[in-house]
């Protein structure tokens, strides 16, 4: 006589059920939630909030606009027509101050995220074909270019160029794609010796689509910390950079300010430079706080179990 399969083993025609990480809650998950309960980051992300709202304003046209305009007030000072006063050619500083907020992100944006592909991308390939040429080609590349002083760099390409506008982009992208590199190697080669890059091998996929499809996305987290540090780091440069007249051609920037202060500030004036420098400061502080926190949430030290 034979028994019905169920009566066999009784979980036979049970309907599978997906696999639950303990605690039901995911990493991201968990990451985002330490993140929220960080009062830092959340003021930091606030400020950087406020900022961006500015710049999308100009961006859109609603403030700013009036930046270049001339008056005859010479050196006016604060007033409800004018914030924080003029410059001496009666510009408007808060105007200014307002659309340089725009130049610093779209500065910020472009090397942050050019830079941050790059480093991903030679990172990435570094790593998985670590010991090989592919690998002794980028580490080679990385070392000559962090070889080079930053600022003659810099110069160097603004000459070549012959006063693109793009030149500081350039060389903000190329020099500063090399830190990202060296942390996505470094962590791509822990990553393909894991049991689900065995498998995917296993399986014969093929060692491009192993490594961008299931690689390359477990190194998310510090890319994100990556984009915010050198998003911090192209806007301080810039600003050294328009300062020493070798950064923003056609407009204007908080570099720029502080360069057409400094005369100023010897005559008795200084809200160019406060304008400036405060505007700087409270964006770069927003910054920091906000990345501080980002890399302790995604730190995977305290991720748990």
């Amino acid at each position: 006589m034979s028994l019905p399969v169920h009566d066999i083993n009784p979980g036979a025609d049970a309907r599978l059920q997906p696999v639950r990480r303990p605690g039901g809650i995911s990493p991201w998950s968990r990451a985002f939630d330490r993140l929220i309960g960080d009062r830092p980051a959340m003021a930091g992300l606030a400020i950087v909030t406020v900022f961006f709202v500015i710049a999308l304003g100009v961006w859109f046209g609603w403030w700013g606009g009036k930046w270049a305009e001339t008056g005859d007030g010479q050196w006016l000072p604060p007033s409800p027509e004018h914030w924080l006063g003029t410059t001496i050619l009666g510009q408007d500083i808060f105007a200014r101050a307002i659309f340089s907020t725009r130049t610093a992100f779209e500065i910020g944006l472009v090397v942050a995220a050019a830079s941050t592909l790059l480093g991903a991308l030679f990172g990435a390939l570094s790593g998985y074909f670590a010991h090989t040429a592919i690998d002794g080609l980028v580490l080679w590349l990385k070392g000559v270019l962090d070889s080079i002083p930053f600022y003659l760099f810099v110069a160097a390409i603004a000459f070549a160029l012959d006063g693109n506008p793009w030149a500081m982009h350039i060389a903000m992208i190329a020099t500063f794609w090399t830190t990202t590199a060296r942390l996505v190697r470094g962590e791509v080669i822990k990553l393909k010796s894991l049991e689900f890059v065995e498998a995917a091998r296993a399986i014969g996929l093929h060692p491009l689509v192993i490594l961008f499809r299931h690689i390359v996305p477990n190194t998310l987290h510090i890319l994100l910390v990556q984009a915010t540090i050198v998003f911090v780091a192209a806007i301080k440069s810039e600003v050294i950079l328009s300062f020493l007249g070798l950064g923003v051609q056609d407009g204007v920037s908080w570099g720029l300010m502080i360069a057409e202060s400094t005369s100023e500030v010897i005559a008795g004036h200084y809200m160019n430079f406060i304008a400036a420098s405060g505007f700087l400061f409270a964006l770069v502080m927003g910054f920091n706080l906000f990345a501080d926190g980002l890399q302790d949430a995604l730190d995977p030290k305290r991720s748990g179990r």
